[in-house]
């Protein structure tokens, strides 16, 4: 595929998606979520040079198209099958799995370690973290986030936004910002000047110094969000737009040879290529096959269903109890309670210790919490 022109690529993305509306229509998956990322996918494969570069997907079920463009195209009709392909990005499963996560916010922790090793170990190759705007939300990202800003050497983190939750800041000047410091003339220039006013006399050369960097960074802050990064020590770029392919491409081989961590903010549309996903992406989040949304009831109710309604009951008896949940309000059944009870409902986003933590600050001062995570993301 990394022969493939831009019309290529173009129809490449198209089957792609195609080929995952079949699939998870008749069995079942993520839906709305790996339709968003395609173009995303197929750019980061037209540029970096997997399996050796490394990709590092967040939690997972944004890689379907990854999972499709590496092999595994005729076997993905089995997903989530037994014997058959893993919904998630898979160490044994393939050579392009470098790297295995059950639950959200993992990817820049391990991007940064796998990037830590490659220096030590004297090796070359890219590594690139994915993470969705909504891992975003647990801590873990932030401290790595944190601890990626002191890298001395290439990593990328490129942060799927799929909300368009800042999608004002899209505009010419901020698309010609992207172009200008991504490219590397630019950089090398830029390094350059700061070399030259290192010979001038003390004074001079931290008064030059300063001005050229006020100057720099009042442009940044005045034409582009995200500037937590740089704050953080990582550069940051975007945002950019997910479904242009040219833009993707030029931004991602501006940045392959990067020798400092950067982040890339990408805007996506869930669902995109699917109509009703775009309309309501959190109901087609996942489907349970035969064109079915999850979010529809079954004859029986769910665990889920009755935990909310209990809940709902509980709270009309007792002021004091409240409901805690980690992103995960309508999976839980608490939907009712946050509705009828929405001072007393807390998300504390994808971020169980906090919210258990939160939890036991509620019931030291009285309430009586009712903190609602799955199992399975219960392992942090």
């Amino acid at each position: 595929m990394r022969n493939l022109d831009r019309h290529e690529l173009d129809q490449l993305s198209d089957d792609i998606r195609k080929h995952i509306i079949d699939v998870v229509e008749e069995k079942g998956g993520h839906f709305s979520s790996p339709l968003g990322v395609v173009d995303l996918t197929v750019a980061l494969h037209k540029v970096f040079d997997t399996p050796k570069d490394l990709l590092i997907w967040d939690v997972g079920h944004q890689c379907y198209p990854h999972k499709i463009v590496t092999g595994r195209r005729d076997s993905f009709h089995t997903l989530r099958q037994d014997d058959g392909i893993s919904g998630f990005c898979k160490i044994e499963e393939s050579e392009y799995d470098v790297f295995g996560a059950g639950h959200a916010s993992t990817s820049i922790s391990a991007a940064l370690g796998m990037a830590r090793a490659r220096d030590l170990k004297g090796e070359k190759h890219c590594v690139v973290a994915i993470i969705g705007d909504g891992a975003m939300t647990g801590g873990l990202a932030y401290e790595g986030l944190n601890n990626a800003g002191v890298l001395p050497s290439q990593l990328l983190i490129v942060v799927n936004d799929n909300k368009m939750s800042i999608s004002h800041t899209v505009g010419a000047l901020s698309h010609y910002l992207t172009k200008v410091v991504t490219n590397p003339l630019y950089n090398r220039v830029r390094d350059k000047i700061w070399d030259l006013t290192g010979i001038l006399p003390g004074i001079s050369k931290k008064v030059i110094r300063r001005i050229a960097h006020s100057v720099q960074e009042s442009l940044k802050h005045f034409l582009v969000p995200g500037m937590i990064f740089e704050e953080l020590g990582l550069r940051y770029f975007g945002p950019i737009d997910g479904h242009n392919m040219d833009e993707m491409i030029e931004t991602f081989k501006n940045l392959k040879s990067a020798s400092f961590p950067a982040v890339v903010h990408v805007l996506t549309r869930k669902g995109e290529g699917k109509e009703k996903a775009e309309a309501d992406p959190l109901k087609y989040y996942s489907l349970s096959g035969n064109g079915n949304s999850q979010a529809k009831e079954s004859v029986a109710p769910g665990y889920s269903k009755v935990l909310g309604s209990i809940a709902c009951e509980l709270a009309d008896e007792d002021e004091n109890v409240v409901c805690v949940v980690a992103a995960m309000r309508e999976g839980t059944g608490l939907v009712p309670f946050a509705e009828k009870y929405p001072d007393r409902f807390f998300d504390g986003g994808i971020a169980e210790g906090h919210a258990v933590t939160f939890a036991g600050g509620l019931a030291a001062s009285g309430m009586k919490p009712i903190v609602a995570i799955y199992s399975t993301f219960l392992q942090r």
